[in-house]
């Protein structure tokens, strides 16, 4: 079982983004010559972003030159994370920071970008991004919308850009050896899945108290898109820059409707996506999703046109993971642990200290991708179906029905306006 995940900003001295030493290089991975510098952006400067530069930085061939957010601390804050780097390694730093994230695009010198903003964002910065050029690592959920996801990956397509999303229990050892016993039939058939993501299955209202605006963040910047909700604190949690100390809670956008697809997007982006992919089903999705309560569920479930199901329900306590069940055995999987019918379908689990959303390799497997032009691990479709059957979860649950899917045509097949593919805009924003 491997250690439980902390962080802390010594955490990201020591392990993170100053510790050089104990990089770990995925098989195959080549060191690449100065000359072939990959120049990379951060857009989204939150606790999510922090986690991403402290591995990034650290790849050979890679330099972070330029970060931008609507608050201005967390800009600052960018500043100094990254300065301190470059001058532990004796180098210059030379990155610059922004307020709005097009500046950072109308840059030819930047090769790449990671977005790391929140959701209600991630579609219109996104296909910003590979519109200028750049190619990009977006962070999961792919986007807010089915309709955004379908957008986008005509978009990448068109710029014939690399997009990776940040769904990096792709590149987890033990993630990857429990698909390979799925769909490598140490099961036998595979009979039913498994999935947890938490015990709530659809986001709640927004209810938070207003509170002042911080003067050094642009309210309405960091709404963009999204129709108006007041400030408070948890959307986007503050920073203190002297002394320097790191958000203590996740942004709570990701939990309510308006701004986010609580833990169905938010988990539900990891462990449906080991799911499809131990299904061998990347390119397709489920033909039906029953909300709990109907048609004898009792927990929200999707039907693939086999006949197999997929319930979203608790199998180790409250461990969020997946369970394939075979005809001869089953395994499951978590961050966390590891368990199968039989000794012999257990892999030797590894162990390390450094924080799960800091772990290299998936960001390594990005950045070759880039330099070799090809897809990474999680590729934009990949991470279109996978949102896809996240969001699905929560249309079934808000309409109180189950639903009819065509996961060909990506429309549905029982008569519900596709008005609930998409949402409202404002500000002059548009799909």
């Amino acid at each position: 079982m491997s250690k439980k995940n902390t962080f802390s900003r010594r955490a990201f001295l020591g392990t993170s983004i100053l510790g050089v030493a104990g990089l770990t290089l995925i098989p195959g991975c080549k060191i690449t010559p100065p000359s072939d510098t990959l120049r990379i952006g951060f857009i989204g400067l939150g606790r999510q972003a922090i986690y991403l530069l402290s591995s990034f930085i650290k790849i050979d061939g890679v330099k972070v030159v330029a970060g931008a957010d609507v608050y201005i601390r967390k800009n600052e804050r960018f500043l100094q994370y990254v300065t301190a780097h470059y001058e532990e390694l004796g180098e210059k730093a030379d990155v610059k920071v922004y307020e709005n994230y097009k500046e950072l695009l109308e840059r030819k010198d930047i090769d790449a970008v990671v977005i790391a903003s929140p959701d209600h964002w991630h579609y219109h910065m996104a296909t910003d991004a590979v519109s200028a050029g750049k190619d990009v690592y977006l962070e999961k959920p792919l986007t807010f919308t089915i309709a955004e996801g379908q957008k986008l990956v005509e978009a990448v397509r068109n710029a014939d850009a690399i997009l990776g999303v940040g769904s990096q229990q792709r590149s987890d050892v033990n993630f990857e050896y429990a698909v390979k016993m799925a769909r490598g039939g140490n099961l036998g058939k595979i009979e039913k899945v498994d999935v947890f993501v938490g015990t709530d299955p659809h986001p709640f209202p927004y209810n938070e108290p207003e509170e002042e605006v911080p003067a050094d963040l642009q309210w309405n910047a960091w709404l963009g898109p999204n129709p108006y909700v007041h400030y408070n604190h948890v959307l986007n949690p503050p920073i203190s820059l002297n002394p320097l100390q790191d958000e203590k809670i996740w942004g709570a956008w990701r939990w309510y409707k308006e701004t986010g697809g609580g833990l169905m997007t938010d988990w539900g982006a990891h462990m449906f996506d080991i799911a499809q992919w131990g299904l061998d089903m990347d390119d397709s999705g489920p033909a039906k999703i029953i909300p709990a309560g109907f048609e004898d569920a009792a927990y929200l479930k999707y039907i693939y046109d086999s006949g197999l199901e997929m319930e979203v329900k608790p199998f180790n306590g409250e461990t969020r993971g997946v369970k394939f069940w075979g005809s001869d055995g089953w395994i499951e999987i978590s961050r966390d642990a590891f368990n199968a019918s039989d000794e012999s379908l257990k892999p030797v689990v590894n162990e390390t200290d450094v924080p799960y959303e800091a772990r290299a390799g998936h960001h390594e497997n990005f950045v070759q991708a880039v330099k070799d032009k090809v897809d990474p691990a999680v590729s934009v479709e990949t991470g279109h179906r996978t949102n896809t059957i996240c969001v699905l979860g929560n249309i079934a649950h808000e309409l109180g029905r189950p639903l009819e899917w065509d996961p060909v045509s990506e429309s549905f097949k029982d008569g519900t306006d596709p008005i609930h593919l998409t949402r409202e805009y404002n500000n002059d924003f548009t799909l």
